[in-house]
């Protein structure tokens, strides 16, 4: 009751009290606040809810890139167990270790199969100054072959992989040659079945008792240096190597550009000419002969090359050797009315105009007919011969084949009459012999001898190879069924299976770099071509060539290199 009364008196005081702004702020307050909490908020403006949803799913996919990613380099960095040769199995012969060899061995089930993959059976080095250095710097294996033949085996004087389109960005320290190879034994010990890896050459093919004899070719020999081995099916995959036309003095004076030691000779050559030419009293005459660099070859290779150098002249060069960046010469030689023929007319002057604001040479129309020591001797479209003094000279013209391929037609005449390479069916079976097929540069096809055409060559054959032994296990099937319904549905299969479509390339379009950060592109749209030139696509070209890297560490280390050379330029210590 007290509390009553005191409660009263004290409203009633307050209630008495003058409303002054400070006794009337808290209460406008609270009536405020319930009055604006019973009032609709406007919705958020679109703009700002679709940029939040952006925003998270920005965040959700970075992180899912990161958690794939680095499931992908731990998958890569740890193989799993394999299984064992099975002695029940055919064994598949693989030569070569190029775009075509890879490619197959890549996609080939080896649960089906026993592949034995005689890697670098191709390796011939053609600079005999340059053979020893290389066969020290390199990893060799020596290794004695018991039958019955393991489930993979891979022989090879080189136990990678290599990505040739941007082997003329590691002549000039663009990219490291290491970050464009991936090594053999990262395929393979994905794969479901056990491969073992070789190196060594392949010196002949019999195809009638279906053997092949290989020999190791490393500086280090073991007890066993040759052996034979059979196959069931034998896959050829070994390229080409460089052609030289009967040309005095190529091999011993040109540099070639195909393999990772020859990227590796032209940038120590080319090194050399520089600091040869920085050297105190030298005569201008020979400064001029030694910074004249001169491609010989107006293809892709030749074009990107000459483009490789200029930039490292233009980026690098002025730098460090100011006193004589300005007197280096670069000539690109072709024999042909124009550089690149197979691109379309657009951008082979659109490529001829870059170089000519590039202040590079090119001389078309112009022969090759000797080599010497400092100088090459042209045969110029009038007739008239000249000598052209050179400090480096690259000779990246067109491919031959190798001594064991014309050994391997020479034993087949009725059959292999084409002599730029192994004349081949529309499956790709070698014609005039059981159990061999020919892909990739080896082969004499209507196709053009790129890596495109090479890979899907390989996978081709490997998807045909997974076909045939599907096959197999259905008539092993069939012959076990009795006769009914069931049994016509596998005869169906079987048939289905044996109807295998003839291989058809799918052109994806050509690419080369031009230099000065510009390249082309010809790239093929419903019945007709794109082309395109100029900086935009120059980040196309790296784009393509990023993402048809072998793996993710390849890509890693190219981006990197990438990264690395606008940072801190390009290395010019001579190796």
């Amino acid at each position: 009751m007290q509390a009553t009364h005191f409660i009263r008196n004290t409203a009633l005081r307050v209630a008495a009290r003058p409303l002054t702004l400070a006794t009337r702020q808290p209460a406008i307050n609270f009536v405020s606040h319930r009055f604006e909490s019973t009032i609709v908020q406007p919705a958020a403006k679109p703009w700002r809810s679709g940029w939040r949803i952006l925003r998270r799913t920005a965040y959700v996919g970075t992180a899912a890139w990161f958690v794939y990613g680095g499931y992908n380099i731990y998958t890569a960095r740890h193989p799993l167990a394999q299984a064992a040769f099975d002695p029940e199995k055919k064994t598949i012969v693989i030569l070569g270790s190029g775009w075509a060899s890879t490619a197959f061995l890549k996609d080939i089930d080896t649960v089906n199969y026993n592949v034995v993959c005689i890697r670098g059976s191709h390796f011939r080095c053609q600079h005999k100054d340059y053979a020893q250095s290389r066969a020290k710097s390199r990893r060799t294996f020596c290794f004695t072959l018991t039958f019955p033949i393991p489930s993979q085996v891979i022989v090879s004087p080189r136990n990678y992989f290599l990505f040739t389109p941007l082997l003329p960005s590691t002549t000039v320290g663009t990219v490291d040659f290491r970050s464009i190879i991936e090594p053999i034994r990262y395929i393979t010990r994905h794969k479901s079945r056990e491969v073992k890896v070789y190196e060594a050459e392949c010196s002949d093919i019999d195809p009638v008792k279906k053997t092949i004899v290989i020999n190791d070719n490393s500086e280090i020999k073991g007890s066993v240096a040759q052996q034979s081995l059979p196959y069931d099916y034998l896959i050829i995959g070994t390229g080409c190597q460089n052609a030289t036309f009967g040309i005095k003095g190529v091999e011993e004076y040109a540099c070639f550009l195909k393999e990772v030691w020859d990227a590796q000779k032209i940038r120590t050559r080319l090194m050399d000419c520089i600091e040869t030419a920085a050297f105190a009293g030298q005569p201008e005459e020979e400064i001029e002969r030694l910074l004249h660099m001169v491609v010989v070859g107006g293809g892709p290779t030749g074009v990107e090359y000459a483009a490789e150098l200029h930039d490292f002249l233009k980026d690098d060069l002025v730098d460090w050797y100011p006193d004589i960046a300005g007197k280096v010469n670069i000539t690109l030689v072709e024999a042909l009315q124009t550089v690149l023929p197979v691109f379309s007319k657009q951008l082979i002057e659109y490529t001829e105009t870059t170089f000519k604001e590039q202040n590079i040479k090119i001389l078309t129309k112009t022969m090759v007919k000797e080599v010497r020591q400092k100088e090459i001797l042209v045969k110029d479209a009038d007739g008239s011969e000249r000598t052209i003094p050179y400090g480096l000279l690259v000779w990246a013209t067109g491919n031959t084949t190798r001594p064991f391929i014309r050994s391997l037609m020479e034993k087949l005449p009725e059959s292999q009459t084409v002599r730029r390479g192994l004349a081949v069916d529309e499956l790709l079976r070698l014609q005039g012999a059981e159990d061999i097929w020919a892909l990739g540069d080896v082969t004499a096809t209507k196709y053009a001898p790129t890596a495109q055409v090479a890979s899907q060559q390989g996978k081709y054959l490997a998807r045909m190879f997974n076909l045939m032994a599907i096959k197999d296990k259905l008539e092993a099937q069939v012959v076990a069924m009795s006769e009914g319904p069931e049994k016509d549905k596998q005869i169906r299969k079987i048939n289905r299976l044996k109807d295998i479509k003839p291989f058809h390339y799918s052109h994806q379009g050509s690419l080369a770099y031009i230099g000065s950060e510009k390249a082309i592109a010809d790239l093929p749209l419903f019945h007709g071509n794109i082309s395109a030139g100029g900086v935009a696509t120059y980040v196309f070209w790296r784009s393509a060539y990023l993402s048809n890297l072998f793996s993710i560490r390849n890509r890693t280390l190219v981006a990197m290199d990438w990264i690395k050379k606008n940072v801190f330029g390009r290395d010019i210590s001579r190796e």
